[in-house]
C-alpha cells in the first residue's frame, strides 16, 4: 500500500507534510563534502528536543518519461533529513514520520541549495552568552542540558557561560569589533573588571595578542606553569591561604598564584626539609637550600685541564673527566670541599 501525502499542494508550489522515506538527497545539491559526524550529532540533538524547525525545501523525483515517482528531492535541509534517518535507525522514530517540506518546483535546485549553504550567519558568540545564561541562571539548566537541546557541544556552551567573567565594557567591545573572541577570553584570566577596563584603555588602538593581555593582567603573579607553583601545587598553596586567579579557558588546575612571597616561602621550606633528609640518608657534612642555584655553582662545561692535587687521597696523581671526557666542574668543586673539610 502507498503512502499518503498529506495535504494538497499545487502542481508548483505549497507546504505539506511528507513521510521521511519518501525523502532522498538531491543530485543538484550544492554541498559535495558531506556533513561532519559533529554537526550531524547536534542536528540531531536539537531535533530530538525541539522537533524541525524549519521547512525542508523539495521537489518530485521524476523518472525518464517525466512522470513522478512519489519520492522527493530534498533541495535544502539534507542535514536534518540525514538527522531523522539516524534517528529512525536507533527506533527512536518511525521510518515514515512526517517531515515538514516546501514544495518548489519552479526555483532553480541548485541555487536554492547553494543559497541555504552560503547566505546565512551563525549567532554571534556574544548573543549565545546572553541565551545561554538566561537558560543557565533563570531556568536552571546546565551545560549539558543546554547543549543537548540547541544542537552545539557542551564545550561551547561552557566556553560562552564563561564569558560572564568580563566586563560590560569589555563585551560590548567585542559586538563592535573592537575585540576578537580571542582577546576576549584572555580578560578572563582576571576577575577583576575595573582591572580588564584599565588594560583594555592602556591597549586601546593597537592589536594586542593574547598573552600579552594575560600578562597585563596577571603582573606580580605567578602562573601555574611556573616551576614553584609546581613544586608546590594549588591544593599546598591554597591551603597555606594562598589565592589563585583561575584562567577560565584553560585545563583544570590551570591559573596564576596571587602571592609570589607566600608561594617563594613554601618552595624554600619544602627544598630545605628535602636538603635535610638528604644531608642525613648520604651522610653529607652540609647541605643547604636555595630557590635558584647560585651563580657559579652549577654544572658548567669546561676543557680538561691539569688538577692540582694538593693532599687529598681521592685526588692524588689523578685527572678527573666527565663521561665526555671533560672536566665536571659541579664534580670537582664537590670533591674539593669534601677534601677540605677532613
Amino acid at each position: 500500500m502507498s503512502k499518503s501525502v498529506s495535504s494538497t499542494p499545487t502542481a508548483t508550489t505549497g507546504h505539506v507534510m511528507i513521510p521521511l522515506d519518501r525523502l532522498i538527497k538531491s543530485p543538484d545539491n550544492a554541498r559535495k563534502t558531506p556533513h561532519s559526524a559533529a554537526s550531524l550529532a547536534a542536528l540531531r540533538a536539537s531535533i530530538a528536543a525541539k522537533g524541525v524547525l524549519q521547512n525542508l525545501i523539495v521537489r518530485h523525483e521524476r523518472d525518464d518519461a517525466g512522470a513522478e515517482t512519489g519520492f522527493y528531492h530534498v533541495t535544502a535541509g539534507e542535514g536534518r533529513r540525514l538527522a531523522q534517518i539516524a534517528r529512525a535507525k536507533d527506533g527512536e522514530i518511525p521510518r515514515d514520520t512526517p517531515m515538514p517540506c516546501v514544495l518548489r518546483e519552479t526555483d532553480d535546485a541548485h541555487e536554492v541549495s547553494l543559497d541555504e549553504n552560503v547566505t546565512r550567519e551563525n549567532m554571534h558568540p556574544a548573543d549565545q552568552y546572553d541565551a545561554f545564561r538566561v537558560l543557565n541562571v533563570e531556568r536552571g539548566m546546565d551545560a549539558a542540558e543546554i547543549a543537548a537541546r540547541f544542537g552545539v557541544s557542551e564545550h561551547v556552551v561552557k566556553q560562552r557561560l564563561r564569558l560572564g567573567a568580563v566586563s560590560p565594557v569589555l563585551m560590548q567591545a567585542y559586538r563592535d569589533e573592537k575585540l576578537t573572541l580571542t582577546q576576549l577570553m584572555a580578560f578572563t584570566v582576571n576577575a577583576d573588571r575595573a582591572r580588564q577596563e584599565s588594560v583594555f584603555e592602556r591597549l586601546s588602538g593597537v592589536y594586542a595578542e593574547p598573552y600579552t593581555i594575560k600578562r597585563l593582567l596577571t603582573e606580580g603573579q605567578v602562573s601555574s606553569s611556573d616551576r614553584r607553583a609546581r613544586f608546590i601545587g594549588i591544593e599546598a598553596y591554597e591551603a597555606a591561604g594562598g589565592l589563585v586567579e583561575r584562567d577560565l579557558f584553560t585545563e583544570s588546575g590551570g591559573g596564576y598564584f596571587t602571592d609570589a612571597g607566600l608561594l617563594d616561602q613554601l618552595a624554600f621550606e619544602r627544598l630545605s626539609a628535602i636538603a635535610a633528609e638528604t644531608q642525613v640518608a648520604e651522610g653529607w657534612k652540609w647541605a643547604s637550600a636555595a630557590l635558584d642555584f647560585p651563580y657559579g655553582q652549577g654544572w658548567a662545561r669546561v676543557y680538561m685541564e691539569e688538577v692540582a692535587t694538593g693532599g687529598c687521597p681521592r685526588s692524588r696523581n689523578r685527572r678527573h673527566r666527565s663521561a665526555s671526557g671533560r672536566l665536571s666542574a659541579g664534580r670537582h668543586r664537590a670533591r674539593r670541599h669534601l677534601c677540605q673539610s677532613r
